[in-house]
């Protein structure tokens, strides 16, 4: 019988543990994983939201940049962090292919992680480098099919959503480049500018900054409507690939068995942030819907994803160690 009320004691003074770390959280600074190196999309989203979260929240939110092998070396330091509040994770649209296409991973995603809600929603852009001859998106396929083998797209890594946009983009356009991984979409829009690769696809948040300096080439964004940031980009089914449609999303996990009451108050202040003109207006610039929604939403969102990329991942026949 003692031992039962040791455990019961043991279990209540847990339970009390968490109560009191739900309270007064955070009282100390918030570690934000960004599973990708610095320069890229995901950074992108995570350094204005952390600086915002961090005015909102009344401590630093501090990022922390791993990247490699899509992200999922990020992630699964996330999910095995101490389930505190004081460790967030930031990924984004890759968590949901990956889920689809390695055969195994450190973490589960709709295990390990919990969904707190969404940063921003992109429409993806199809970018070529300068050199390449094309400008119109049936001139790339019509030079693409004239080059059978010899084109290549790249990517922010294999088993992200850029590389499975690459084969979804060869399945739709009967075309045959070939994938080229980069560590993160800084290094991939890197080698584009500098003429090493052909095409990439981008969320246009990443690309924006270098459309607009013209760097690289847009030649359609893939979303179902014009993007009101670059309105003089047409998609990819008004230029004749139906039915071709790609978006990117971020948002926010935290280990499993994070107190509720922290995942609440953490998604309320990416509400409030989402309220402010500041940062309303730097999504608007960069082509992105603004994120806030409820934990159950974002978890429809990525489901979903996982079924879709699944799919392409069965097609193309990719599988990743």
């Amino acid at each position: 019988m003692a031992v039962g009320i040791i455990r019961l004691a043991l279990a209540v003074a847990a339970l009390a543990s968490l109560h009191a770390t739900a309270q007064d959280w955070p009282n100390k600074p918030v570690k934000m994983i960004v599973p990708f190196p610095p320069g890229g999309g995901t950074d992108t989203v995570a350094r204005p939201l952390a600086a915002k979260l961090g005015q909102i929240l009344g401590q630093q939110i501090v990022i922390d940049n791993r990247g490699g092998a899509g992200g999922t070396i990020g992630a699964g330091l996330a999910a095995k962090a101490p389930p505190d509040g004081y460790t967030v994770l930031l990924y984004s649209v890759h968590g949901a292919v990956a889920a689809a296409a390695y055969k195994t991973l450190p973490y589960d995603l709709q295990k390990d992680l919990v969904p707190v809600t969404t940063a921003a929603i992109f429409p993806d852009v199809l970018v070529a480098a300068n050199r390449v001859p094309a400008k119109t998106l049936p001139e790339l396929i019509g030079w693409a099919k004239a080059n059978p083998g010899k084109l290549n797209c790249g990517s922010a890594g294999n088993g992200t959503s850029r590389h499975l946009s690459c084969e979804l983009f060869n399945a739709a356009a009967g075309v045959n480049a070939t994938h080229v991984p980069y560590k993160g979409t800084g290094p991939a829009m890197q080698a584009l500018i500098g003429g090493e690769i052909d095409w990439v696809f981008e969320a246009l948040g990443s690309a924006v900054g270098q459309i607009r300096a013209g760097t690289v080439r847009p030649i359609v964004v893939t979303s179902a409507k014009r993007s009101p940031a670059l309105p003089e980009i047409p998609t990819a089914m008004e230029s004749g690939l139906a039915g071709f449609e790609i978006t990117s999303w971020y948002g926010l996990w935290v280990p499993a068995g994070t107190p509720p009451a922290v995942t609440r108050k953490l998604q309320d202040a990416v509400v409030k942030a989402f309220a402010d003109p500041e940062l309303k207006d730097t999504w608007a610039k960069l082509g992105a819907e603004p994120g806030g929604s409820s934990p159950e939403a974002f978890k429809a969102l990525i489901d979903a994803d996982v079924a879709k990329w699944g799919k392409v991942v069965r097609e193309a026949k990719i599988t990743l160690d």
